[in-house]
């Protein structure tokens, strides 16, 4: 390996390492190692590459993936998850196994249900082995997610996010939360014309009333602080049409993902 990239190395390690993270330097010299990954034939390797290179280049990866989810950039994640997978598969056997490899395998899994690629998910889950998948806390955890997003079982979700493995995790299960959250103020927006500000915090999983005065005018409710009240301003005509065009989306999306599985 080039004195030049083992020094940069060194300071990735020393910047990842450092108490708190320094993210900002990391996402510094990240793309640089990555050159220099791709001049010395590391990140795309060759049958004849040392094998000791090899795991330092897949270090350099997996901070990378992990100062992605830090730095709230998940395209970046994917495709440092992507570029990881020929050092997990290809020579899975022939490197010493990485103890970052399912917590990042685990996030990617939270990732697919963030975006709802549900058949997605469910192929990834099949190249893991099943004991990995029962034992493992990083796999075991999108795995229970993903139950109880089907089951509708929220609140399950929600407090999942203070079990979360990895500090990490918690970024994807605020998402999940944000999805869920809009999935239930459509519903209260079909089924009531108004609702007591604590009832509807609750409904939301809001632990805090400035947080639900935030999301709800993002929805453009009218909220009386007078009364404690939310009202859902919506007209006839859009009571009958919204969940009808829902129910038909949703219905053909489910049925893409049953054929996707299949």
């Amino acid at each position: 390996m080039a004195s030049q990239l083992k020094t940069l190395y060194e300071e990735l390690g020393r910047a990842f390492y450092s108490k708190p993270t320094d993210l900002k330097k990391c996402s510094l010299l990240l793309p640089k190692l990555k050159l220099g990954l791709i001049e010395a034939g590391l990140l795309l390797p060759q049958s004849d590459v040392n094998l000791g290179d090899l795991v330092v280049a897949r270090d350099i990866l997996e901070v990378g993936a992990f100062v992605s989810i830090r730095t709230r950039d998940v395209p970046s994640f994917d495709r440092y998850f992507s570029q990881l997978q020929t050092f997990y598969t290809d020579y899975g056997e022939s490197l010493p196994p990485s103890k970052r490899e399912y917590p990042i395998r685990g996030l990617n899994l939270i990732r697919l249900l963030t975006q709802n690629r549900i058949a997605d998910f469910h192929t990834t889950l099949e190249s893991i082995d099943s004991d990995i998948i029962n034992d493992n806390p990083f796999i075991r955890h999108p795995v229970n997610l993903e139950r109880w997003l089907m089951e509708g079982s929220y609140s399950k979700v929600w407090n999942a996010r203070e079990e979360a493995p990895a500090e990490e995790y918690k970024f994807f299960v605020d998402s999940l939360m944000g999805t869920i959250r809009n999935e239930i103020a459509s519903c209260e927006e079909a089924a009531y014309e108004s609702l007591p500000l604590k009832d509807a915090a609750t409904l939301l999983f809001f632990t805090n009333q400035s947080e639900l005065l935030t999301f709800a005018q993002k929805r453009g409710w009218q909220v009386d602080l007078s009364s404690s009240t939310i009202t859902f301003k919506r007209t006839g005509e859009e009571k009958m049409e919204i969940p009808k065009q829902r129910l038909i989306a949703a219905s053909l999306a489910y049925a893409r993902e049953l054929e996707q599985i299949v």
